[in-house]
């Protein structure tokens, strides 16, 4: 049985999505460990964001990035059962298709999540310290310039 799944975007200023973002996200959060964040802090820089979304015609969230105006990935979440099919590796591609510099942080301690901007030819430019509210320290990563880069994620897109 296969599931149909569809790109949308999200523009700025819509809340369209927002409640399955934030329950796809908690949802990560509880199973990784990861930081608690606000409902107010993250509706709002959802709304204030350029959302892509990757959705299944159940309306199934199977990933999404946020993403500001200046290219900077406030939010990425992929769905752990969607985790490996390519999902996160297009959101990213989408980002740097729309937008000149492509950049998020990222936990220092977050290997994961290192590796897969790594792997995608993100650059750690600087780490952090105290960046997290809980004192944790983080990498600020910059999507690389290279052409050959372009190209790979270009490809990623199928395009």
């Amino acid at each position: 049985m296969s599931v149909t799944v569809e790109k949308r975007v999200v523009p700025p200023g819509s809340d369209q999505h927002v409640e399955l973002a934030w329950r796809l996200k908690e949802h990560i959060r509880e199973s990784e460990g990861l930081l608690k964040q606000e409902w107010g802090f993250f509706s709002s820089a959802y709304r204030r964001s350029t959302v892509y979304v990757y959705i299944t015609g159940d309306d199934t969230l199977v990933g999404f990035a946020a993403v500001r105006r200046d290219g900077y990935v406030l939010f990425l979440a992929v769905a752990p059962e969607y985790r490996g099919e390519g999902y996160g590796e297009r959101l990213v591609a989408t980002a740097a298709e729309n937008y000149t510099t492509v950049t998020c942080h990222a936990r220092a301690t977050n290997e994961n999540a290192l590796g897969f901007y790594e792997h995608l030819g993100f650059e750690r430019v600087r780490r952090i310290d105290n960046y997290y509210e809980d004192g944790g320290a983080s990498y600020y990563l910059r999507l690389g310039d290279h052409e050959s880069l372009r190209e790979r994620l270009s490809e990623i897109l199928g395009r």
